[in-house]
C-alpha cells in the first residue's frame, strides 16, 4: 500500500514519549531534536538516573515538555507504559511515537509524518539507522512467519543455513522504496501508534520490564486488526551498540531472565499451536549456552525460573526478586 502525503491535512497532532537512564548527553540530542519538530508535546521518563539528566531536565522552559520521575526504575517497557499515559492525559494526541533516549528522528521527519494521508494506516515504523548510515539490525522491522506459510518455510530453511532472520524481517530493498510496506511488528525506536487503537488494546505491558515489550504490543496491534506500516522515509538514528557475535552471553545475569520469559510470552502470541515445539527448541538452545558461562549454576536456576514463568505467562516476579533470589 503507497500511503501517499496530503497537504490538506493540517490538523494531525503527535506526541512523544521518552525513556531515559543515564544517557545526558544522548538525551540532550534526542530533546533538541523533537522540539524542533511540529510536536504538541514530550514526555520524557528518566528511570532514576544519576548523570544529571533529571537536573537538566529541569532546566527546560519549553512548555511541551513533561518530564516523569518514578520512585523506582521501571524498565523500558515500564517507562513507556507510564510515558503513553502521560501523553494522553496532558497532550490528547492523535498519534504517539515513541524512542530510547539514545535514539533520535532525524532532521525533519516528524514533519513528514505529520502531512501524510494515514488512511488505512494504524500504527506505524520508522526507518532505523546507525550513526554511520547503516540500518539497525535490532530495530529491523519484521512480518510474523507464524501467520505466513511462506515465510514460516522460508524460516525453518534458513535455521538449517544461519540465516533464518531473512526468512521473515524486512529485506534492504523495503528500506529503498518509494511506498509503505505492511508488516507484523517492529521495536518500539520510531514507532507510532495512533490514540484509538491505543484506547482499543491499551498500554504497553510495563510487568514485562525491559526485552520483548515492543513486539509483544505491535504483534497485539496486528492480531487485534491494526494496520501495521513500515514508512522508509521517517527515519530516525539510533546510537546504539552493534553486535559482531551470535553467541551472546548475559552481563548482568539478570538479563537473560527477561530475555528468555518475555521471549516466550512472543512465541506464544506468534506460534499458536507451534508453541510447545518452539518452548522445546528454544530451552534446549539456552541450556546449550551455560558453557559459555563461569557460574553455571545460576545461569541454569535463572534459566529454568524463565522458562517456567514464559510458559506459565507469570510476570508478577519483582526485579529485586529475579536479582537477589535467583542467583
Amino acid at each position: 500500500m503507497n500511503i501517499a502525503r496530503d497537504e490538506d491535512d493540517g490538523q494531525r497532532t503527535l506526541a512523544v514519549v521518552i525513556v531515559s537512564y543515564n544517557r545526558l548527553e544522548q538525551l540532550k540530542m534526542g530533546i533538541e531534536a523533537v522540539l524542533n519538530e511540529p510536536v504538541c508535546g514530550v514526555v520524557v521518563v528518566d528511570n532514576g538516573s544519576t548523570d544529571g539528566s533529571r537536573e537538566w531536565l529541569a532546566t527546560s522552559e519549553d512548555a511541551r515538555l513533561r518530564v516523569l520521575t518514578p520512585e523506582r526504575n521501571l524498565g523500558g517497557a515500564g517507562g513507556f507504559e507510564v510515558g503513553f499515559q502521560e501523553a494522553l492525559s496532558a497532550f490528547s494526541p492523535d498519534w504517539i511515537v515513541c524512542f530510547d533516549d539514545d535514539a533520535r528522528p532525524q532532521p525533519g521527519a516528524l514533519g513528514r509524518f505529520l502531512e501524510r494521508d494515514l488512511e488505512g494506516a494504524d500504527s506505524a515504523a520508522g526507518a532505523v539507522y546507525y550513526p554511520d548510515g547503516r540500518i539497525c539490525e535490532m530495530n529491523r522491522p519484521s512480518w510474523n512467519p507464524f501467520w505466513h506459510p511462506i515465510k514460516l518455510l522460508k524460516t525453518m530453511f534458513g535455521i538449517l543455513t544461519g540465516k533464518a532472520r531473512q526468512g521473515f524481517h524486512l529485506p534492504d530493498a523495503a528500506y529503498e522504496a518509494n511506498s509503505a510496506t505492511s508488516i507484523d511488528s517492529s521495536s518500539f525506536v520510531g514507532c507510532f501508534v495512533s490514540r484509538e487503537w491505543i484506547e482499543k488494546i491499551g498500554l504497553p505491558r510495563g510487568d514485562l520490564f525491559i526485552y520483548g515489550d515492543d513486539i509483544i504490543y505491535t504483534l497485539m496491534l496486528s492480531r487485534q486488526g491494526a494496520k501495521h506500516f513500515f514508512l522508509p522515509d521517517i527515519t530516525f538514528t539510533h546510537d546504539c551498540s552493534t553486535f559482531s557475535s551470535q553467541k551472546v552471553t548475559y552481563s548482568p545475569l539478570w538479563k537473560a531472565y527477561y530475555t528468555y520469559r518475555n521471549g516466550l510470552l512472543i512465541y506464544r502470541l506468534a506460534a499458536g499451536p507451534w508453541f510447545p515445539f518452539v518452548v522445546i527448541t528454544k530451552t534446549l538452545m539456552w541450556v546449550s549456552a551455560t558453557l559459555r558461562y563461569s557460574d553455571k549454576k545460576s545461569y541454569l536456576t535463572l534459566c529454568g525460573v524463565a522458562v517456567r514463568d514464559g510458559v506459565l505467562g507469570k510476570t508478577g516476579r519483582t526485579h529485586d526478586e529475579i536479582t537477589q533470589r535467583f542467583y
